[in-house]
């Protein structure tokens, strides 16, 4: 079971792609340690208030999975220097 996530997000408070490029080195990390995922910047990687992650998890368990990215949109949610804007989920 691979469940697949596109989260789009904006920046509002940075100023440059250095405080974006920060703040998702954070956010990443934290995803990857907390959860066990796979994390990337899929998109817009020259706009300083916008970005797009894709979070996969595999699992033998489509609950597990759900629960697993449910939480990693949570953790997302929690930096206060983002919102989550869009938020696309796949079962492959």
């Amino acid at each position: 079971m691979i469940l697949y996530a596109e989260v789009e997000c904006m920046l509002y408070e940075g100023n440059s792609l250095k405080e974006k490029r920060s703040v998702l080195k954070r956010m990443i990390n934290k995803l990857r340690q907390s959860f066990n995922v796979s994390v990337t910047e899929l998109d817009f990687h020259d706009m300083w208030q916008r970005t797009k992650l894709g979070i996969v998890i595999i699992s033998t368990d489509y609950v597990h999975a759900e629960k697993v990215i449910q939480q990693a949109l949570k953790t997302i949610d929690s930096f206060s220097e983002l919102e989550r804007t869009i938020t696309n989920i796949e079962r492959l």
